[in-house]
């Protein structure tokens, strides 16, 4: 079970609801650990003085802001504890916004709104208002020191907070060089329309996240089991990227003749090698995963640990290497 990252208040106007901040997302990325190569010792890394080459241990190290290059402002703890937000364990909505109002690269991560003891009236007062009315709580939340903008909307039973981009952390995709003007001028006529909608409307479907997944996390858990039954011997993977895939980028395309193709496949997205299982059944057949190590943590200098009596025996070719 999830631990809450909070437990505090959900505030809207004179009233407040007591509720705990659950995590609303499972990252399932496989991990992994540097090695030497030479003898498969694991690599550990030090924070290191860049003028001395000495470790410098945690209780030495401070906080700097650099200025300009070479140059730093160094800052007290009590520094940054006096720029957090005083509302900490809070949720603060300041505001009401249509829920379609909301671009959606301002979405940034989801958390789950559960209720305190005693709390459940007022977190569906506000959910079925949201509800009727359509809304979306727009407010602040203090997370560890630093405090969002966040978006409370509900979601079946649950209320979602979502976690906010501010305006000036996005980038205007004016900035970029972007077809203006319209489709005529980019000689795309009625008929290459007329043929995209009918594409569309035949692909039409129910979102069902559950018929998708990380093809590459499976693809790679399915790597691994293959070394591990191998029992670490180096073999090679077969395997490449489709002939027809390689070819696929040009500057010139058939839209008419994809469009058509598309039509006659029904395909979400363009054929690849025959004889992949469809979406819903890759979804229910799942894959064994690797079992996850430890996260690796920043970069610093690479020291190797010293091999002891349980260290792994080196493999053929980093012997071959090290010869």
């Amino acid at each position: 079970m999830a631990r809450p990252i909070w437990a505090g208040t959900l505030s809207f106007g004179l009233l407040n609801v007591p509720v705990s901040l659950m995590p609303g997302e499972r990252r399932s990325d496989l991990h992994f650990r540097m090695l030497d190569a030479r003898n498969n010792a694991a690599i550990r890394y030090e924070r290191v003085n860049a003028e001395t080459g000495d470790e410098v241990p945690w209780k030495d190290i401070v906080k700097a802001f650099e200025y300009e290059k070479g140059n730093y402002v160094l800052l007290e703890p009590d520094d940054i504890k006096s720029a957090a937000s005083q509302g900490k364990e809070a949720v603060e909505i300041e505001a009401f916004v249509d829920g379609d109002a909301i671009p959606p690269q301002y979405f940034e991560k989801p958390y789950v709104l559960v209720p305190g003891k005693k709390a459940e009236k007022g977190y569906v007062l506000l959910r079925q208002t949201l509800k009727s009315t359509g809304k979306v709580g727009i407010g602040r939340v203090v997370i560890r020191t630093r405090e969002y903008l966040c978006a409370v909307m509900p979601q079946g039973d649950a209320l979602i907070l979502l976690l906010l981009r501010f305006e000036e952390e996005l980038i205007d995709p004016a900035d970029y060089k972007l077809p203006s003007g319209n489709a005529a001028e980019y000689r795309v006529n009625d008929k290459e329309l007329a043929m995209a909608k009918q594409l569309i409307a035949s692909m039409a479907d129910k979102w069902t996240p559950e018929d998708f997944r990380d093809e590459f996390k499976h693809r790679l858990s399915a790597v691994i089991e293959k070394r591990l039954k191998a029992k670490g011997m180096v073999t090679s993977v077969e395997g490449g990227a489709d002939k027809d895939e390689e070819e696929a980028t040009t500057n010139v395309v058939d839209f008419m003749s994809l469009l058509q193709k598309s039509l006659a496949s029904n395909k979400r997205t363009p054929a690849k090698s025959a004889g992949k299982p469809a979406a819903k059944a890759r979804a229910r057949s799942g894959a064994k995963s690797a079992a996850a190590a430890a996260d690796k943590p920043a970069p610093a200098k690479k020291v190797a640990k010293k091999s002891g009596a349980g260290a792994k025996p080196a493999t053929k070719a980093a012997k071959r290497r090290s010869a």
